[in-house]
């Protein structure tokens, strides 16, 4: 996320951070340097379009502790870190609910060609009231209205991707005068509910010819969604039993879709902590904790569920409601897990490090063992690793995880070559 601190309430405090780095471009280039070195297959940006505003019914505790705000655009640097990369691929959040579909597929087109084929989309339909009021919408479409709309929206970029131009449309005849031949651009004609668009689209073909369509809804309209779409899910969860059945219910709604599970490549959240030995790595995430805001904390959680629990008591247990926000993230608390009963307090502490996800603390090979049984556990593919500091967290993992999981044969020896969707398949 293009801001100072992401998923780590408060932890822009911390000594060891450099978020607040975010606005300045050598920045980005560094860590994805950082992260191409190490083999990662792609860098995530998430991205939001308005300000948590639900906790103490004010945006006063998110700004002041610095959540997910003061924020940019996370598409501008991508271009960038793809100059100084070799086979980094860029994954980014674009909500389906704010802008039209037209405008966005020639900028992921765009990206495409300018990362050589190593660009994502993470799919999302927005869940801030605050970025509705400010786009002129007045209020957020109802939760599963969203989600029809977002098909729609897919639908239009799809056509526009797949059937506008053909493969050897350019040309690029000097001679005959001729830069494109006119028979091979088409139309797309459609008219949907949400969408009237003719085409053509202005875009010839970029390398993969639509960006990788990464997705995180939870929901039982964000599955169904998933299971059309997807080719990349994002699952979290505080642990193995709740990670395990969304990964499960997915499998079934990409069954359910007509498609093979195993195509969908699925990424589980996990924040680690790691140094050289197991006391440092301990002593690093005391140091994390301590950087910890309790009031950033209850913002975020109150901004992606539209539950204000900053005046319930900590020892409360918690208990899912049903909202037009983000609903996956509260059921990974109550409904997912019915073995478990977190209060209000616990649920806060939890968010220190990383957000929803795990905590991996240790030494390198310690947490290369907690990914594995994670992975077999869960039945995810990968990890979406949050981090506490950046670039910090990062080059823990380079330094200390990565040399191990190679050694293990759970990554390739060296950073494997290709456009982004290629190297998810190989996985």
């Amino acid at each position: 996320m293009m801001c100072a601190g992401h998923q780590s309430p408060g932890l822009w405090r911390h000594p060891d951070d450099q978020g607040y780095r975010y606005t300045d471009l050598d920045h980005w280039t560094s860590l994805a340097r950082l992260l191409d070195d190490a083999g990662f297959d792609a860098l995530f940006l998430a991205d939001v379009l308005g300000i948590y505003d639900v906790a103490g019914g004010s945006r006063d505790a998110a700004v002041r502790a610095g959540i997910q705000v003061p924020l940019g655009d996370p598409m501008m640097p991508v271009s960038a870190m793809a100059a100084v990369t070799s086979s980094l691929g860029f994954g980014v959040t674009v909500s389906t609910s704010y802008e039209h579909p037209y405008a966005l597929a020639r900028r992921f087109t765009t990206l495409d060609h300018l990362t050589k084929g190593r660009i994502g989309w993470n799919v999302v339909t927005g869940y801030l009231e605050s970025a509705a009021a400010n786009l002129g919408l007045g209020a957020q479409l109802p939760h599963d209205e969203r989600y029809a709309q977002a098909d729609e929206y897919l639908e239009v970029c799809s056509r526009l991707w797949r059937d506008s131009w053909e493969d050897d449309a350019v040309v690029r005849d000097a001679a005959g005068g001729v830069y494109t031949d006119p028979a091979k651009v088409h139309d797309v004609e459609f008219h949907g509910r949400w969408y009237d668009v003719p085409g053509p689209f202005l875009c010839e073909p970029s390398p993969q010819r639509s960006p990788v369509v990464f997705q995180a809804g939870a929901s039982p309209r964000g599955l169904a969604f998933a299971g059309r779409h997807a080719e990349a899910v994002f699952v979290s969860g505080p642990s193995a039993a709740v990670v395990g059945k969304s990964v499960a219910a997915l499998r079934d709604a990409v069954s359910d879709a007509g498609r093979d599970p195993a195509s969908v490549t699925v990424f589980a959240q996990l924040a680690p902590v790691v140094a050289a030995s197991s006391a440092e790595a301990a002593e690093l995430y005391a140091s994390y904790l301590d950087a910890f805001s309790l009031e950033g904390a209850l913002a975020l959680f109150a901004g992606w569920t539209g539950l204000d629990l900053s005046g319930i008591d900590p020892d409360e247990p918690l208990r899912y409601v049903e909202s037009d926000a983000g609903r996956s993230a509260l059921a990974s608390f109550t409904t997912d897990d019915p073995s478990r009963e977190w209060t209000v307090g616990e649920v806060a502490r939890h968010l220190a490090v990383g957000g929803r996800g795990p905590v991996a603390v240790g030494s390198g090979p310690e947490v290369a063992d907690a990914m594995e049984a994670w992975i077999d556990e869960t039945g995810a593919d990968g990890f979406n690793l949050a981090y506490a500091v950046t670039p910090g967290t990062f080059e823990q993992v380079a330094r200390f995880v990565v040399p191990e999981l190679r050694r293990r044969g759970r990554m390739p020896a060296t950073p494997e070559p290709g456009m982004l969707r290629e190297r998810l398949a190989r996985r």
